[in-house]
Order: C-alpha cells, then sequence, then structure tokens
C-alpha cells in the first residue's frame, strides 16, 4: 500500500536506523503511562481483595441472628436446625454456611487484662483463612466427642500478654450479672495484619459459649454465609432474607464494617484520577509527536501532494506512522507491567509497614483483562486525539513549500 509505503520511510533515516529521538520519545512516554495505568489498578485491585478477604476472614458476607439482640457482643440464640438452614444452603449463590456464636470478655494474666471477643465455631467452620494466617502452632482441635479446651489466639494479643503456646489462659466473660471464669490452652497463634480485628478477636470451641451461655447444642449464635461472588452480594442477600422467619435478621459485611469499605470504595476514585492523568500523558506525547513530525516534514507533504497524493492519503500516512508508535509504546508497557506484577506476586519484592498497611508486601492482583482494557482504551483515546491535529495537513500549500526547498 502507497501510505503504508511512505509512512515506513518516515520511521527510518537513510541508513534504514531508527530516525532521531522523537519517534523514541514519544514511545517512552506511551510505555511508561501504560505501565503506570497498569501497575496502580492491580496494586489498588489487590490491596482492596486482600483487605476484603481479611474482613471476611473474621466471619463472613453475610451473617443471620436472632432479631432479638442483648447488647454489642452477645445475642439471643437461634436454633441450628431451623427449616430456613436448607433453603439458605440451597438459595443460588450460596458457598457456605457455618454456625458460630460471639461472646465479649476479657483475658487476665499475673500483671494484665485485656478485653476480647470470643468467638465460638464448629466442625463445620471454614478455617482457611486462620490456616492461611497462621504463624505458629495449630488451629484448635475440634470434634463432635467433647468440648475442646484449645484457642487460637493472635500475635498482637500474644506479644502484649507475653504468652506463647501451649500457656494456659484465664478467661472471663459476664452471664446474668455475674462473671464465669474458663481455662484455655493456646493451640496456635495468627496474624491478620488487621489491627483492629487482632486485638479483639479468639477463636475457640463452640461448645465452650453453649456451655457459658446455658445454651443446649442446638443453639447457636447465629449462621455465617459466604457467596460464590462478591460482587453479587446484594442479589444473593436479597435472595436469602425471603427465606428468612420474622424473628431473624440479616447483615452483610459492608454493614458489618462501614467505614473500612467506604474507605476502600474510595480508592476507586484514585484508580480513574490515576488513569485520566496518565492517558492524558499518552495522549499529550503523541499529539506533540505527530505536530513535530508535520512540521519537520512540511516538504516531502508537498512533493507528495504535487505528485498527485490526496489530503486524504497524506493524514492517513501520518496516522498510520502515529499508530505505529502508539502500538509499539502499547507493547512496551505491557510487557514491563507484565513482568514488574509477575515478580512482585511471587517474590514480594516490595515490602510494606504492617501497622501502617495491614499487610507486609505490595498486593498485586493479576488480571488479563486489566491489560486489554487499559490498552484498547489507550489506543482508542490517542487515537481519537489525532484526528483533529490531522486536519493540520491539509492545510500545508505544495506550491509555498516546494518553492522554499
Amino acid at each position: 500500500m502507497f501510505e503504508r509505503f511512505i509512512s515506513h520511510r518516515f520511521l527510518t533515516d537513510g541508513n534504514g536506523r531508527r530516525s532521531g529521538s522523537l519517534t523514541h520519545i514519544a514511545t517512552a512516554s506511551i510505555a511508561l503511562g501504560v505501565l503506570v495505568m497498569i501497575l496502580s489498578v492491580c496494586i489498588l485491585r489487590g490491596f482492596q481483595r486482600e483487605i476484603e478477604q481479611k474482613v471476611v476472614g473474621f466471619g463472613a458476607h453475610l451473617m443471620v441472628k436472632n432479631y432479638e439482640v442483648v447488647d454489642d457482643y452477645n445475642s439471643s440464640p437461634i436454633s441450628r436446625s431451623r427449616p430456613e438452614v436448607q433453603r439458605i444452603v440451597a438459595t443460588p449463590g450460596v458457598a457456605h454456611l457455618q454456625c458460630y456464636a460471639e461472646k465479649g470478655g476479657m483475658v487476665k494474666t499475673a500483671d494484665q487484662i485485656h478485653g476480647i471477643l470470643f468467638k465460638g465455631v464448629d466442625s463445620g467452620y471454614d478455617t482457611a483463612f486462620f490456616h492461611n494466617n497462621l504463624i505458629s502452632g495449630h488451629f484448635p482441635t475440634l470434634t463432635d466427642s467433647s468440648a475442646s479446651n484449645e484457642i487460637l489466639v493472635s500475635q498482637r494479643i500474644a506479644d502484649k500478654l507475653q504468652l506463647k503456646l501451649g500457656d494456659k489462659v484465664r478467661t472471663y466473660f459476664w452471664q446474668n450479672d455475674n462473671y464465669r471464669a474458663r481455662a484455655f490452652t493456646i493451640s496456635g497463634i495468627y496474624c491478620s495484619d488487621l489491627a483492629d480485628f487482632d486485638e479483639l478477636y479468639l477463636l475457640g470451641d463452640l461448645r465452650q459459649l453453649q456451655r457459658i451461655n446455658g445454651w443446649t447444642d442446638d443453639e447457636v449464635g447465629g449462621y455465617e454465609i459466604t457467596v460464590t461472588d462478591f460482587d453479587r452480594l446484594p442479589q444473593v442477600k436479597q435472595a436469602v432474607v425471603e427465606q428468612l422467619g420474622y424473628d431473624l435478621t440479616l447483615t452483610d459485611i459492608r454493614e458489618q464494617n462501614p467505614a473500612l469499605f467506604s474507605w476502600l470504595n474510595l480508592l476507586n476514585s484514585n484508580i480513574w484520577l490515576i488513569l485520566g492523568v496518565m492517558t492524558l500523558v499518552c495522549v499529550v506525547a503523541i499529539i506533540s509527536s505527530f505536530l513535530i513530525l508535520v512540521f519537520e516534514k512540511t516538504s516531502t507533504i508537498g512533493i507528495l501532494k504535487v505528485l498527485g497524493a490526496t489530503n486524504r492519503s497524506v493524514k492517513r500516512i501520518f496516522l498510520i506512522k502515529s499508530t505505529s508508535i502508539i502500538l509499539r509504546g502499547i507493547a512496551i508497557g505491557d510487557a514491563l507491567a507484565l513482568l514488574l506484577c509477575w515478580l512482585q506476586q511471587h517474590f514480594h519484592l516490595i515490602h510494606l509497614d504492617r501497622d501502617s498497611y495491614s499487610m507486609a508486601f505490595v498486593p498485586i492482583q493479576l488480571s488479563g483483562w486489566t491489560f486489554v482494557i487499559v490498552s484498547l482504551g489507550t489506543l482508542v483515546a490517542c487515537w481519537l486525539a489525532l484526528l483533529l491535529p490531522a486536519t493540520f495537513v491539509t492545510h500545508v500549500q505544495p506550491a509555498k513549500t516546494v518553492k522554499v526547498n
């Protein structure tokens, strides 16, 4: 094709080497913009995913409780054999249902007292989150034969109270204007890096709380429900609500932690800001390159028109050249972003302060759609931005340019 041949001649000098710094600067600018956009999206999405998984790990996506609430850390029991249970499990979008109970109390050592929230679970509880965050020891052994005295404590509580594996822990719970004491053995220590949760939660056998509260084996504090797709949480929640009796109430993880999830949603505005700024950088780079190239090739444009080239053909020549610069910059940016994301995801090269960021390293959520959307978005934005400056080619008058030369 005539336009492609001429465009290729613009990309090389007389010796066949790539021409000047103009093409390199434009390519590098686009590659840098694409690199920053992809890294920003992958990191911020990874950060959101990690925080969401940690918060959900301490509970679930949906929580069903008795409508009658005693206080923040105690509730009236519900039966684990209610007919709603089977209907909830059969609801589309529900992945798992587990029973639990919570009770506020305190841990007392020889010289310190620390407030805790004891979470009782049974053998049907999904322990994957705590196993993934286990530092030492093991998750409490839960059997159907007898109640376990083992508990799981956080690294923060263990450090604050100077506790270690195998230590006996004396805990106190308020019950009917009195307190009840229990002695537990530390079987494991975990660390989720979420300070507000690590400072509070102890995990143990559900039957211990049933005995303290005077409940039967069939009575629990509530049901925790996990969903297959977090993005469909509102739809699944509505479907579960339709299965509940009038004496039960349903809350989701966002309602339980409104401040935290509002903060995570705020990160989305940062993503759009970064995408907008970097797209603008790419657009400015390719427009500048295009205009400078047009000014440098004014005499060539005049000669092409004298030889019979139409304005449309000349514009196509410059658009083809600019598109090749854009595509090369996008390809380089994608390759660098993929490499850096892979290195960080597998080797955790960049570390973070646990107390400040609630995680030990920069998280990455590597998604092919991120690369596709950023690449196509950059290509379309840059190409559309070229349509207006491309009209300058039509204003070049062959008589003046050829006369000057």
